[in-house]
């Protein structure tokens, strides 16, 4: 079951990384264009969202708080926001701007990311839950301000 847990909390925001490249290679120039400028504005975002969360919301490790191992190495750190669901999850919601259907698949799987990394001890729920929000206003602040700025971007959220 650890190896599984490792794999979630450790390796799985690969899958959805190169799935996503291979969706972006795959689409029509629009859906590129629309990826490429989602995915540019979003990530920056996100981690500048990400550090603002921090700086106001502290969580304590559930390793450092419990006195154990994580199955995962990790500084003792604040935990808030998980970072690796954050950017799992922004780019499973850009996917979902141009293909609801793998978009989809690459929420839950983002979603799984922060399951494993609370079962890894390295996060508490509520610093997956940040996440998803992060990335959710990170994604969606994009599209809205893109969609005004109207630069080849053709999606409708």
């Amino acid at each position: 079951m650890d190896e599984i847990i490792v794999f979630l909390a450790s390796k799985l925001h690969v899958v959805i990384v190169v799935t996503a490249i291979v969706i972006f290679l795959l689409s029509s120039r629009q859906k590129r264009v629309t990826l490429a400028l989602t995915a540019i504005t979003a990530l920056p975002l996100s981690y500048l969202l990400g550090k603002l969360a921090n700086f106001f919301y502290y969580t304590e490790r559930p390793f450092s708080e419990l006195g154990i191992a994580p199955l995962v190495p990790h500084i003792a750190d604040n935990g808030f926001p998980s970072e690796h669901t954050l950017y799992a999850m922004v780019i499973a919601i850009t996917v979902f701007f141009v293909n609801k259907k793998w978009g989809l698949l690459l929420m839950i799987l983002a979603i799984l990311v922060g399951v494993g990394r609370v079962l890894a001890y390295v996060h508490n729920p509520i610093d997956i839950i940040g996440a998803v929000l992060v990335a959710s206003v990170a994604v969606w602040g994009t599209v809205f301000v893109l969609q005004r700025i109207n630069i080849q971007y053709k999606i409708k959220p």
